[in-house]
């Protein structure tokens, strides 16, 4: 059986390629899939190739403008698509208009591999935001074309039946969440090292409508907060990032504010998805921006307080339980103190703390394996 997988791979975002190394681990140990028989259509299809092992193809081949570019890519997938009797659409927060070309391009890939005689599942994604009308159409019509939908979280499930989608929706646990690490979490009697990772938010060399201002002011807050958790309960910080190198850049932004350097550590590794499983282990407490960095270390039994810059965060902690360690990213302009007073309030409350990260993680980590019913369906 040959399967082909789509997602924002080859794209130097490590969350995104820990949903990969999630979904070829499902394949390999659940379903004894091998690795010859799995093709990723990718951003950079050697970058895949050497993380992953596995056999890799572009996701577009650019030509010309939009429409000849997508001409283009049609006619060199059609070759591959031919051989495929599975496409695995995810996961990733793939179902969105924010970005012009991720709906007409997924969309196309999962109607071309419908008409060539592939199955076509969509497969623990994120859906929203979605405010076009075209984004609409081309998310409804990727839909309608797949054999069945999973989603990560209930949020996306609800976005997706109010813009009008018929068919059954599953909600699964993330992809990434099947990682697997030999690094075992040893738990402290207390909070002493905290891991933190930013976004480049509203950044002229990342965000798609820069705000200069508005970045340099979510800088200088987190550096205040960051500040503040240091001097109040004497902590040591490890700054790294999930996004390479976009997510260095604000980190060190962040470290050139802050006064309290002496505790803190940069990381400016491109780190694998093992990698930061295994950084989170070693770390007491996640503060995390990138949603994944909040994912890899809930699955890694670490505690966690989430930054909301997009709903997909929100979404999370309110899936895990978890809304009293949630801010606001805008609410850290107006309290240097937003993330000292969660951190304090888990010290206060540290060994029920940890145990309830366990049973969290324990949960996740069943959730996802929930996609297996969705893929043992089409998996022969």
């Amino acid at each position: 059986m040959k399967i082909g997988i789509v997602g924002n791979y080859g794209h130097s975002n490590n969350g995104d390629e820990a949903i990969l190394t999630g979904i070829l681990t499902q394949l390999e140990t659940e379903f004894n899939v091998k690795k010859d028989d799995i093709c990723v259509f990718s951003n950079n299809p050697e970058d895949t190739m050497k993380k992953h092992n596995v056999t890799s193809y572009p996701l577009m081949h650019k030509k010309g403008n939009t429409a000849t570019t997508a001409i283009n890519t049609i006619l060199k997938h059609i070759a591959v698509f031919r051989k495929l009797d599975l496409l695995i659409i995810g996961g990733g927060g793939l179902l969105m208009d924010m970005y012009k070309r991720d709906a007409p391009l997924y969309s196309t890939l999962g109607i071309l591999s419908k008409m060539l005689g592939s199955k076509v599942i969509i497969y623990g994604v994120g859906a929203g935001p979605i405010n076009t009308q075209a984004g609409k159409t081309f998310i409804k019509s990727l839909i309608n074309a797949s054999q069945s939908i999973s989603v990560r979280d209930i949020n996306s499930k609800k976005l997706l039946e109010q813009i009008g989608v018929q068919k059954d929706i599953r909600v699964i646990g993330d992809p990434a969440f099947n990682i697997v690490s030999s690094k075992r979490k040893v738990q402290k009697d207390n909070i002493k090292n905290v891991g933190v990772t930013a976004v480049p938010y509203f950044s002229k060399d990342y965000w798609p409508e820069a705000d200069e201002d508005k970045y340099h002011s979510y800088v200088n807050a987190m550096a205040k907060n960051l500040d503040a958790i240091i001097e109040k309960e004497e902590l040591n910080v490890t700054l790294y990032s999930t996004k390479y190198p976009e997510d260095v850049t604000v980190t060190k932004d962040i470290f050139a504010k802050m006064v309290n350097k002496r505790n803190v550590a940069l990381n400016d590794r491109n780190l694998s998805p093992l990698e930061i499983f295994d950084l989170s282990t070693e770390q007491d407490l996640i503060i995390g921006t990138r949603l994944h960095s909040l994912i890899i270390a809930t699955s890694a039994q670490t505690p966690v307080i989430g930054i909301g810059y997009h709903h997909k965060v929100r979404d999370f902690m309110q899936g895990i339980e978890r809304e009293e360690a949630f801010v606001e990213i805008n609410n850290l302009e107006q309290d240097d103190n937003s993330l000292l007073k969660i951190v304090q309030s888990f010290q206060e409350n540290w060994d029920e703390t940890k145990e309830e990260y366990k049973e969290v993680s324990n949960k996740c980590k069943t959730q996802a394996k929930q996609g297996l019913e969705q893929l043992s369906a089409y998996i022969k």
